[in-house]
């Protein structure tokens, strides 16, 4: 099937009105290099000649996934992230290959990305995102403790994550998977979020919310 790649510059929230990641196998989403300075994630959309398939609410979690970790960076004084950049998931993975395949070939500040699937959150000391799966609820506050001592960056979609102490909380709202961060979380890390996606967060817990 013969596809059409366009540039599509955007701000987060229009990604999240707008994103379209294809569902079809040996396609994938690629999504270009974003620095901070940018009030837009440029993003490329592979779409059919013939019609274009809404993403499925999974789709959407990975991509954002990947796009966070092109806007957090960690304070100096706690060193560079190893290469390659890991996007790490603890718990069941609700992602299947639609994660490894959105982010195949991808890079942040010039790292290949990988994913990998970790048994215990003491090994999440190399991941540059770790998202913790809905099955690890029970067990949320010492993970999030060792993500705080690690200086990992946590995202979930478990109820009232970023209210619990996750730094982004992914949530559904009018039918739309959108954001939240706690900048409270990010500070005891010692990571760096940056203001663009602060202001396209539904929501901000800390010392910088909105009012």
């Amino acid at each position: 099937m013969e596809t059409v790649i366009r540039d599509a510059a955007s701000s987060l929230r229009s990604l999240i009105l707008q994103l379209r990641i294809p569902i079809l196998r040996g396609c994938r989403v690629g999504l270009a290099r974003s620095a901070f300075a940018l009030s837009a994630f440029q993003v490329l959309s592979v779409a059919s000649q013939a019609q274009e398939t809404r993403p499925t609410e999974v789709q959407v979690k990975a991509a954002y996934i990947y796009n966070f970790g092109k806007f957090i960076r960690r304070s100096p004084d706690r060193g560079a992230l190893p290469d390659p950049f890991q996007i790490c998931i603890l718990g069941k993975d609700p992602f299947g290959p639609v994660l490894d395949s959105t982010v195949a070939g991808e890079t942040i500040d010039g790292k290949k990305i990988t994913v990998s699937r970790l048994s215990s959150q003491e090994a999440a000391g190399q991941c540059g995102i770790l998202f913790i799966g809905a099955s690890e609820e029970g067990r949320l506050a010492p993970i999030l403790a060792t993500g705080l001592r690690l200086n990992v960056p946590t995202v979930s979609d478990i109820r009232n994550f970023a209210d619990r102490g996750g730094m982004i909380g992914l949530v559904k709202q009018q039918d739309r998977i959108r954001f939240e961060v706690n900048l409270n979380t990010a500070d005891q890390s010692h990571l760096l979020l940056s203001s663009e996606l602060i202001k396209v967060a539904t929501r901000v817990i800390g010392k910088q919310a909105r009012k």
